[in-house]
Order: structure tokens, then C-alpha cells, then sequence
């Protein structure tokens, strides 16, 4: 490593550094300069011909928005019943709200079904700047309340219900999550975040330590941002930038990952730290030796798989506790009446 090298390229692990030198040969310019199309042209990769994890059931689904329709994708785990009502969670990719596709997300979703026991819908929802804010989370709030309505057709129990995401993803989902206790509609289970891209102020610590880290650069995410919110930035709306809300009380238990050398990393870290104090149960980790992004390259880091093996561990426990309420509801029996006077 040449002197001039900055000082977090000591923080990458060898499997890190190597992703980390690729990465700057495949793209020439930063992001920003190449522009939304000629960007996902170089970043939207499709998914192997063999996928890493094999699943019997992953079927192509039309959820119906307010816009019209979006694409999605339901990965079932192998050994569960179509007929039967399992949990599921609703997977939001990332791509700074410009990138991002259902390929892109497959191998994670297919691992997270398999190593969970949970059916995973993966959405494609309307990306900027051709459809800026409000359109990615219209698409994401109207696909999960239509989850929710047609869960036994699915073989879902609507009553177990999660979302998660990275990233921009990773907004979305918070911001689900803070539009449906706004509006008083019934929770997601918990939330499950990596690097979830929650506030618009580019002012912590990481956004300076880590300004030009691989693959998600400063100037770029505030690009990213810009062709998401437009020129306001609306670094005041909750729902564009979580971080934002005045009370982060009577959100659903959270797990939220980070990467230790992400320019986004202290943002989400204060997010937990916020939900922690606002009531909310958060198990937080953050990762050593990897950047921005690592979470959905299954099969390339070690740090990959033991972030996905926590989130399984995290949505099995979910299910375990609400399989053990709904019996113990159930154990109740119904209330008895009180006697009226005659």
C-alpha cells in the first residue's frame, strides 16, 4: 500500500482489499459522473445460472400499487407447506434508491429463506430519478399492506409479518415502519436494517473518515440522495430520512448491521442508539473489515455469511416468540362474561 493510501485501506481484511481494488477498475469514474444509466448498466449484475442456494419454490409475483404494478419475488423455504401460514419478510434492496434490482438481491434472499424457515418477498420498486421520493416508499407501504390482505393465499400469516433491507433499502423499510405506527396500522414483527441510509445531513464522523471507501463514497451517496429527494434534500421528512422523526417510540424491534469502514456507518449506529433510548429493542453489529455493501455478496465474505446467519438466528427467535404468545393467547381461552344483573 503506497503512502498516500488513506488510512482505513489498513482496516480491510485481504478479502476486503482485493473486492476493494476490482471495484476501482470497473468503474472508471466515480458514480455520480457516470449517471443512472451508464451506472447500472456496470453495477446491476444478474444472478448466476447456479444459484449458490438452490430453493424448490421461487416464484415471479405482479403486486398491484398505487401507481399500478410492481414486480416481485417470493422465495419459499424448502419443506414448508404453500397451504400452511408461515412468517415472512419483506426484503428491500438497496442501490442509493438510482441502482438496485430483484437479481441483485436474489442470492440473499434465497439464503435468508433457507436459513430462516421464512418465506422472503423481494420488491422491485420504482427507482429515481425517474421516479423521485415519494415513489420508492409509496410502492414499498402500498406491496406491504397487500401483503398483509392476501397473506393466506400466500401461504403468509398476516400476523407475522417483517421487513428489512439494506442500505436504501434499508430507509425504506424504517420508513415503513414509521409510516404504518403514523397512520396506527399494525406493526411489522421487527425490522431488520444493514446500513440503512437514514438521515440526509452528511455530518457524523464517518461521513469525513471514510469519504472515499469503496464501492459508496460520500459525494456520491449525496448524489445518490439529491436524485432521490430533488434539490430540497427534505432532511426534515421523517419518512425520507428517518432519523428525522421527533420519536422513534412503538417501532418494531429492530436488528441493524454496519460496516466498520462505510461512510454511512455512524448514521446508522446513532439510529440504533435512538431506538434504544426511544424504547425500542435493537441488537446492533457492527462488522470489521469490510465496506459498504457486503451483506448481499453471498459467497464472497466471511463476514457475509456470519451477517446472514445472524439474521436468520434473529428472524427464527422472532418466530419462536410469536408462535409461543399465539399459544399462550390461545391457552387463555375467551374471556368470561360478566354476569348481568337480572
Amino acid at each position: 500500500m503506497n503512502d498516500d493510501a488513506p488510512a482505513w485501506w489498513n482496516l480491510l481484511d485481504d478479502d476486503a482489499t482485493a473486492v476493494a481494488h476490482m471495484i476501482t477498475q470497473i468503474l472508471q469514474k466515480p458514480v455520480r459522473e457516470l449517471g443512472p444509466e451508464q451506472a447500472r448498466a456496470l453495477l446491476n449484475t444478474a444472478p448466476p445460472a447456479e444459484p449458490i442456494t438452490p430453493l424448490d419454490h421461487v416464484d415471479q409475483l405482479t403486486v398491484p400499487t398505487r401507481a399500478g404494478a410492481i414486480r416481485a419475488r417470493l422465495y419459499r423455504p424448502d419443506g414448508t407447506a404453500p397451504d400452511g401460514r408461515g412468517p415472512a419478510l419483506v426484503y428491500l434492496h438497496g442501490g442509493g434508491f438510482v441502482l438496485g434490482t430483484l437479481d441483485g438481491a436474489d442470492e440473499l434472499c434465497r439464503a435468508i429463506a433457507a436459513g430462516s424457515g421464512w418465506t422472503v418477498v423481494s420488491l422491485d420498486y420504482r427507482l429515481a430519478p425517474e421516479n423521485p421520493y415519494p415513489a420508492a416508499l409509496e410502492d414499498c407501504l402500498d406491496a406491504y399492506a397487500w401483503l398483509t390482505r392476501t397473506a393466506p393465499e400466500l401461504g403468509i400469516d398476516p400476523e407475522r409479518i417483517a421487513v428489512g433491507g439494506d442500505s436504501a433499502g434499508g430507509n425504506l423499510a424504517a420508513a415503513v415502519c414509521l409510516h404504518r405506527r403514523d397512520e396506527r396500522s399494525p406493526q411489522p414483527v421487527t425490522q431488520v436494517l444493514a446500513y440503512p441510509a437514514v438521515e440526509g445531513t452528511f455530518t457524523t464522523a464517518s461521513w469525513s473518515e471514510f469519504a472515499d471507501a469503496p464501492l459508496l463514497s460520500t459525494a456520491d451517496a449525496r448524489w445518490f440522495w439529491e436524485q432521490y429527494v430533488g434539490p430540497e434534500h427534505r432532511a426534515g421528512d421523517h419518512l425520507a430520512a428517518p432519523m428525522r422523526a421527533e420519536s422513534l417510540r412503538d417501532l418494531p424491534p429492530a436488528l441493524i448491521l454496519t460496516a466498520e469502514v462505510d461512510p454511512i456507518r455512524d448514521d446508522a449506529e446513532a439510529y440504533a442508539a435512538r431506538l434504544r433510548r426511544d424504547g425500542v429493542p435493537v441488537s446492533l453489529t457492527r462488522y470489521a473489515g469490510v465496506f459498504h455493501g457486503f451483506v448481499t455478496e453471498v459467497g464472497v465474505f466471511v463476514q457475509s455469511k456470519q451477517a446472514i446467519d445472524e439474521v436468520c438466528l434473529h428472524l427464527r427467535d422472532v418466530a419462536r416468540k410469536s408462535s409461543a404468545t399465539a399459544v399462550s393467547d390461545e391457552s387463555d381461552g375467551p374471556a368470561t362474561p360478566e354476569a348481568v344483573p337480572t
